[in-house]
Parts: C-alpha cells; sequence; structure tokens
C-alpha cells in the first residue's frame, strides 16, 4: 500500500500540469452552465430540486475522477489485456441491449443501475481507441513489412474497430456511430498499414457498405427512421419547425436573442420548454444565449488549446500505442465537438451527442475522464523516458 502511494504521488507530479488544469476549469464551468440551463427542466418538469442535475453531474465526476487515479497508475503495456476483458464486456451488453433493451430518447442502448442511466456505448469510445492503439502497436513491425501478407491482422482491426459502431446503428443511435466511425477511420489512415492497403480497404469497406445498404432497403423498406430521416432535413429548420426543425430553430433564437454580449447569466428565455432538455445535447444554445457571441468565443479557444495539446503528446509519445492513443482521444473530442454544434448552428444534420466538458451527461463524462487519463499516461511514460535516458534517474 506504501508503494502504491507512493507511485501515485510520483505520477501525479508527472502529469501534463497545462492539460490538467484547463480540464479541470472546464469542468467546473461547466458544472456551471449545467445548473443555469437544466434549473427551470429540474423543479418545473421533473419536481426535484434546481441543483439535481448539478449534483448529478458532481456524482459522475467523483466516479471519473477515481478511474483516472486507477488508469494513470497502469502502464500502457498492460492495457492489450485489460482493455480487451473491457471490449468483451462491452460488446455483450450492446448485443444484449440490442436484442432485450428498451427504447429511451429514441435509442436502445441504456442501462439503469441503482437508479441511474448509463450508455455503454459512450464507455465505448475509450476502449476502441486503445484497442486500436495497441493492435497497431502489436503489428507495427509486420504492418510495415511489404513481404508477409497482412490480411488478418488488418481483418482484426476492422473487427475491433467496426464491431460495435455497427451494432450501435442497429440500436438507432446514429450520432453515436458516427463519432465511432470517425475515430476509426482517423486512427487508420495514420496507421502503419501501407498506403496502398488502406486504399484497397477503404474501396472494399465501401462496396460492403453500399450491398448493405441495398440489403436493409429489401428486407426493411429503409435505412433510417422516419424520425432520422427527418434531422436531414436541416437546411431551413423554421420553415420545417413541427415536423423536427424547432430543437435547431429555438437554437437560432437563442443564438440571435443572445447576440454580441449574451441576455445575463440565468436569464435565457429558450431553456423555458423551448429546447427539450437543454442542459444535454442542446447547452450550447443556452449559453450562447446567456453569455453572447463576445464571452463564448474564449470557449472555442479552450478546446483548440485542448485538443492542441493531445496532439502535441501525440508528436512527443515514444510508444507506437500512445501516438495512437492520444490521437484517437484529440479525434474524439474534436468529433465531438464539431458534431454537436454543427447540428446546433443547421450545418449538419442534430444527431443528439454531448458537448465535452459542459453538457450534462454521466457516461460521456465518466468516458472523457477516462480519456484524458490515458492520455495523461501517455505523458507520464513519455516524460520519465526522457529522464531515464538523461541519466537524472
Amino acid at each position: 500500500m506504501k508503494q502504491l502511494m507512493k507511485q501515485l504521488r510520483h505520477n501525479l507530479q508527472d502529469l501534463d500540469k497545462m492539460l490538467l488544469l484547463a480540464s479541470i476549469i472546464f469542468f467546473i464551468f461547466g458544472l456551471l452552465c449545467i445548473v443555469s440551463a437544466s434549473s427551470r427542466e429540474a423543479v418545473v418538469r421533473y419536481d426535484v430540486s434546481m441543483y439535481h442535475y448539478f449534483f448529478q453531474q458532481i456524482k459522475m465526476l467523483g466516479i471519473g475522477f477515481i478511474f483516472f487515479l486507477i488508469i494513470i497508475n497502469i502502464d500502457t503495456k498492460k492495457y492489450p489485456f485489460w482493455v480487451a476483458v473491457a471490449y468483451f464486456v462491452i460488446l455483450v451488453i450492446l448485443i444484449y441491449l440490442s436484442v432485450s433493451g428498451t427504447e429511451q430518447r429514441g435509442a436502445k442502448n441504456w442501462v439503469r443501475i441503482a437508479g441511474i442511466s448509463f450508455q455503454p456505448s459512450e464507455f465505448a469510445k475509450p476502449i476502441i481507441i486503445v484497442s486500436l492503439a495497441s493492435l497497431f502497436d502489436i503489428f507495427k513491425g509486420k504492418l510495415k513489412n511489404k513481404r508477409i501478407p497482412h490480411y488478418d491482422m488488418i481483418s482484426m482491426i476492422l473487427g475491433v474497430g467496426l464491431i460495435i459502431p455497427i451494432i450501435v446503428f442497429f440500436q438507432k443511435d446514429f450520432g453515436t456511430m458516427l463519432i465511432m466511425l470517425t475515430i476509426f477511420f482517423v486512427m487508420f489512415f495514420a496507421s502503419p498499414i501501407l498506403r496502398w492497403e488502406k486504399i484497397k480497404t477503404f474501396l472494399l469497406l465501401i462496396i460492403l457498405g453500399i450491398c448493405a445498404a441495398a440489403l436493409m432497403i429489401l428486407v426493411r423498406g429503409h435505412i433510417f427512421s422516419e424520425a432520422q430521416k427527418a434531422r436531414f432535413d436541416f437546411f431551413d429548420p423554421c420553415s420545417n419547425y413541427e415536423a423536427g426543425g424547432y430543437q435547431v430553430c429555438n437554437g437560432f433564437i437563442a443564438f440571435n436573442n443572445g447576440g454580441i454580449v449574451g441576455v445575463g447569466i440565468g436569464r435565457s428565455t429558450q431553456k423555458y420548454s423551448y429546447i427539450p432538455e437543454p442542459h444535454t445535447d442542446s447547452i450550447f444554445a443556452i449559453i450562447g444565449e446567456e453569455l453572447g457571441f463576445f464571452w463564448c468565443s474564449p470557449l472555442f479557444i479552450a478546446y483548440l488549446f485542448i485538443i492542441k495539446r493531445i496532439l502535441n503528446l501525440s508528436a512527443r509519445a515514444n510508444t507506437v500505442r500512445g501516438k495512437f492513443i492520444c490521437l484517437g482521444v484529440a479525434t474524439y473530442i474534436f468529433a465531438h465537438i464539431f458534431i454537436n454544434m454543427g447540428g446546433l448552428f443547421g450545418v449538419i444534420p442534430l444527431t443528439g451527442v454531448p458537448l465535452p466538458f459542459l453538457s450534462y451527461g454521466g457516461s460521456f463524462a465518466i468516458s472523457l475522464i477516462a480519456s484524458l487519463s490515458f492520455v495523461q499516461r501517455v505523458h507520464i511514460e513519455t516524460k520519465n523516458q526522457k529522464i531515464s535516458i538523461g541519466g537524472r534517474i
């Protein structure tokens, strides 16, 4: 126990302090935004305290902190075993939910434990990242060797990266599937796999995707549900208000109300039943209304700082798995930001994914903290190796 505490103190000292500080400040700011955005919803709709979601989110951040302490103390060399176990467990749960789960918020990927709902598919995102990074690290030498076939290795990589997104698609969670696919393809095209093999594999996946889509149309008569189809009509949401454009249209109204300097903290009008569950996927519309363009600008700078910091850690990492863990996490955060804000601004269909650090959501908060913890562990190992090479320990 004494040795474990000593190791923990040592690892805490070796964390990337700037990334840690930025993350903590962002999470604290997110808690304040959740209080403002959820106060009316909590009291009027659910008859609970206006601070209900605030305290619920703190609980989830506490669980995430426990995962943080565990992850930063596990050597990345041990990741393949533990992540394989986690991957298998998540896969079994998702298959079970696909068959026997009940639909909640339009998707069959929720589990309720001790009165709290969790999304196993959220936990799958960092697991997919670390799984792919581990495979790239294990196969790196063979994948670069042009004299041996790579079909078995590439097949394993495709299986690990695509099985869960396919299951999530059939659970009607298009946004989560899209983020998983974004993570997979960014990591795949950056991988040690030979360029011509990447192209052949990508073309094969396109052909298989077209065949799968044709089969679904023949069997089910459609690919997307009616609710999903409605979201593709996003070009002029206010003209399609009653048929599905109300959420984006009310988001536009919120941004317009906010203007340059905002209406003031706690004074949003769009959180009063105009935007459904404004503390979750649409929280930035409430932030934009209350703070305005000027005071929201630092949020974009903070996002850029965090993503750039993680990419820098990826470039400095001394192992293939470390590089790809950081790349995957940076992609994960960017994909959530782009899909969330792109939907709110009417640039892409609104798919309902949380905004990093700001949205209410326990599963996503734990998943995000775990992902940042993996990045911190990579930094710890990179820093320790440089110190060791320098001869200071």
